[in-house]
């Protein structure tokens, strides 16, 4: 019988073989011992419990990256709640519909956002408990954290514990993607490596013998731990009974990421493509010597693509690293990857791929290597159970082919004669900037609420810090004058600041055709052509 695990069993066994006094979470002066972590986790759950939260309710974390966040999650799992992230990024009705959808009945959030959660939470009748967070000052959380004598909650945990992703939708909305704890540890490693051959554990006895007789990872998720990407990287530290660093800037600052990698020893962090890397290259160019970055083993991105010249750029200052593209999102995790080093340079877009990963047309007819067909890549092996609450959507990208059930997020690829993958794009048009998804469709009923807007698309041309720029054309009204700068800033009022167009261009006819549809691909070589970058 195959080993069931749950977060909440690992990150208390590994408590147990874990020093008391190493460094669990490091944020800038800030540092929580792992002794410290599991008092002040054991507390919190219990404290929770105790507040009428059941397991199995939702635990929503509304903050930016902090020691707060993975140590919150600690207690979530030993309480058998279920995890939820939220953008901060998002405004007042984005928020209230995601913790909504959610059924979130606590919400963890930091000082900074007190006036949304002043503005919403009568609209919220749901949530049992709110928790601010005032960087280790006085507070909701700091009262819950350090009252009690640290014993464990006494909750049993359960492999099909819960763990929600939220991920945008469609239509601009986000939908939570459901992940068993087992699921998720399992098409992680389950304590292996499949990209180094350490294979899975067999059980917790295995997870922990290793432990004992390996480096413990120390972690720096650049990126927001409310991204699957930055998630997953906390989490491995805490399961892993490692370190967790975090960046305490309230953006990310490429000097102080590479002095905390120094300064700490960090083995492995955690980016989303370019917008991360090259201004960290940047920054160790123009400091020759300066920073000793020799500690760092992997550099991993997912979310965007990663340029091969900006990998080049990494291996110059530390020729060991392995550099680590994956091609997975939110409900598709292990779909491929690439991995460069300084013996081995790879192609930009072009992946490995999985061992679980098959590549199929609309029909669901299998694309054979080197047949210059395209398809869309699809995952099996553990999966999420579906999205929270939409059966439709669950149904649309989970499909059983020839017996088994696959994932199919909708990214399009060819499938070359060596079997790798040549990524395409996604079939949604969404837009990927920084790693944040936007949906045309959501930015462009924004741009259209204006009175002298007759209609917008919008697409994502390329952008080097990036990876696309949003940018809208849309077609006034006859006799309505186009003001770039007004429509900008008439947006604000709809948009996250993520989602706002960087550039707003006019034409007169957007050429939809008679059904409506619009054709994007016309209108991302009109937007290219306009801002001078036909030939990119």
């Amino acid at each position: 019988m195959t080993y069931a695990w749950s977060y909440g069993d690992i990150l208390a066994a590994v408590e147990e073989i874990t020093p008391a006094d190493k460094p669990a979470l490091i944020h800038g002066d800030r540092v929580i011992s792992w002794a410290d972590m599991k008092r002040r986790s054991n507390n919190l759950a219990r404290n929770l419990l105790a507040a009428g939260v059941k397991p199995g309710d939702k635990i929503a974390f509304y903050m930016r990256n902090c020691p707060e966040y993975p140590e919150g999650i600690n207690a979530a799992f030993k309480a058998s709640l279920v995890h939820v992230n939220v953008n901060y990024r998002y405004i007042d009705h984005e928020l209230v519909y995601l913790l909504d959808n959610s059924d979130a009945a606590v919400v963890i959030y930091q000082s900074e956002f007190q006036g949304h959660v002043d503005t919403i939470r009568d609209q919220l009748p749901g949530v049992k408990v709110w928790l601010d967070v005032d960087k280790g000052k006085p507070s909701g959380y700091e009262t819950m954290a350090e009252s009690g004598d640290g014993s464990p909650c006494g909750v049993t945990n359960s492999p099909d514990d819960l763990l929600f992703l939220y991920t945008g939708g469609t239509t601009g909305m986000p939908k939570g993607v459901m992940w068993r704890h087992d699921d998720l540890f399992k098409v992680q490693g389950a304590g292996g490596n499949p990209r180094l051959n350490i294979p899975p554990c067999a059980d917790m006895n295995e997870l922990l013998q290793r432990l004992q007789v390996n480096p413990r990872p120390v972690n720096l998720p650049l990126p927001p731990i409310m991204h699957g990407t930055g998630l997953l990287s906390a989490i491995g530290a805490m399961a892993n009974g490692g370190t967790c660093v975090t960046l305490p800037s309230r953006s990310f600052e490429p000097e102080l990421a590479v002095q905390m990698i120094e300064q700490h020893r960090v083995t492995a962090c955690t980016i989303v493509g370019d917008a991360f890397a090259r201004p960290m290259v940047e920054t160790l160019d123009a400091n020759p010597g300066k920073y000793d970055i020799s500690s760092l083993a992997i550099v991993s991105s997912s979310g965007v693509m990663w340029t091969r010249e900006v990998k080049q750029g990494l291996l110059k200052h530390n020729e060991n690293l392995l550099l680590v593209d994956a091609f997975s999102s939110s409900e598709a995790i292990g779909l491929g990857s690439s991995v460069m080093t300084k013996d081995q340079e790879i192609e930009v877009a072009s992946f490995t791929l999985g061992p679980n990963c098959r590549v199929f047309t609309e029909d669901h007819r299998e694309v054979m290597p080197g047949s210059d067909e395209s398809g869309m890549v699809a995952v099996r092996g553990f999966l999420p159970v579906g999205y929270y609450k939409d059966q439709e959507k669950t149904d649309k990208t989970f499909k059983v082919i020839n017996g088994e059930r696959y994932s199919i997020p909708g990214d399009w690829v060819r499938v070359a004669a060596d079997g790798s993958l040549i990524l395409l794009g996604r079939g949604s048009n969404c837009i990927n900037t920084a790693g944040e998804k936007v949906y045309p469709e959501e930015v462009e009923e924004a741009l259209k609420f204006h009175d002298d807007v007759a209609d917008a698309l919008v697409v994502g041309v390329h952008d080097d810090k990036w990876g696309q720029s949003i940018t809208a054309v849309v077609q006034m009204h006859p006799g309505r004058a186009f003001d770039e700068l007004a429509l900008r800033e008439f947006s604000r009022e709809h948009l996250a600041a993520y989602k706002i167009p960087k550039r707003i261009l006019q034409k007169d006819d957007l050429e939809r055709a008679p059904n409506g549809k619009a054709d994007y691909k016309a209108i991302k070589a009109f937007a290219e052509n306009a801002l001078g970058m036909a030939d990119a």
